[in-house]
């Protein structure tokens, strides 16, 4: 804790542990420290970072709630829910975080990132610590795997509890729009929303997690698979295999019992295991869209897209 503040302070970055996957944190207040962050991830600046705060009290300095938003707040702050909300121009929040939008993401973790958050006293921008564009970690170890030479410091707190980024919505006068599907599912919000969320209706890139090419390993991925071909991993879900299943150059399975929890907290690590195996392509069993399917299917579709530029 002593170390990472010291170095949050310093306008450094830190790469800590949250319940959802480990961040790249970096004071959001200070323009060097977000533009580190940028530099160490390869990300595009124009994609917005995520703001973290450790209290409701911070989190109104930075932007304005509507009542819905609030309600969601009051139902799942902390924890892995991020809100797109119109942007105080008075917050003091670096105008690269919000790559220039209006509006700015902000979510309120648990755990160690809350606790650093409210020692520093300020918000912290802390999009997942990985290569842009490339898996998420879920342990310390894969971070240091990738940016452990770009970096002065990681903070182990373990395997990540949830293993999926947050889900990401917005309201506006046409309702509640689900931006990113995440660690709580699409029903959970809806069930305290009181309303359908809306659906692909937005265009451009309003909130991280939005490009089409994201999460992506160095094998290609094939989706949705029946049977194996020659030289491919195997990806699993559930009891029953895809034909070929035998001959793959390495297997896991998100789930023996076909469980969407532990599939998202298996789904990056396992993605990386099988992408060391030396599989040119990895093969993934279908796995159902309903509950927290939908945030796992939309990880594996953006993993799975073209990556040309």
């Amino acid at each position: 804790m002593e170390r990472a503040l010291a170095l949050l302070a310093a306008g450094e970055v830190v790469a800590i542990p949250t319940e959802t996957v480990y961040g790249l944190a970096g004071d959001a207040t200070n323009g060097e420290a977000v533009a580190r962050i940028f530099e160490a991830k390869g990300r595009p600046r124009f994609n917005p970072l995520i703001a973290h705060v450790a209290s409701m009290a911070m989190a109104e300095t930075i932007a304005e709630f509507d009542p819905l938003s609030r309600r969601l707040t009051e139902a799942f702050w902390p924890g892995p829910l991020t809100l797109v909300l119109p942007h105080r121009a008075t917050s003091g929040i670096h105008p690269l975080v919000t790559a220039g939008l209006d509006t700015i993401a902000l979510r309120m973790p648990r755990g160690f990132g809350a606790q650093l958050i409210a020692r520093l006293g300020r918000p912290l921008a802390a999009p997942s610590a990985n290569s842009s564009g490339k898996i998420s970690a879920t342990s310390a170890r894969a971070v240091e795997g990738d940016l452990g030479g770009r970096i002065q410091l990681v903070v182990d707190g373990g395997p990540t509890q949830v293993g999926l980024e947050s889900t990401i919505v917005k309201a506006d006068e046409r309702g509640l729009h689900l931006l990113r599907p995440g660690g709580i599912s699409a029903e959970e919000i809806e069930a305290i929303a009181g309303t359908k969320l809306l659906r692909n209706d937005k265009a451009g890139i309003e909130a991280p997690g939005m490009m089409l090419s994201h999460y992506a390993p160095g094998a290609a991925m094939r989706l949705n698979v029946s049977a194996v071909e020659p030289g491919e991993a195997l990806l699993g879900f559930g009891q029953r295999r895809a034909a070929g299943a035998a001959d793959a150059v390495a297997f896991l399975n998100l789930s023996e019992t076909g469980d969407p929890r532990e599939a998202a907290s298996n789904l990056f690590s396992h993605m990386q295991a099988l992408d060391r195996s030396g599989a040119k392509t990895i093969a993934v069993e279908p796995v159902p869209h309903a509950g927290l399917g939908e945030a796992i299917n939309d990880r594996l579709a953006r993993a799975a897209a073209p990556r040309d530029s």
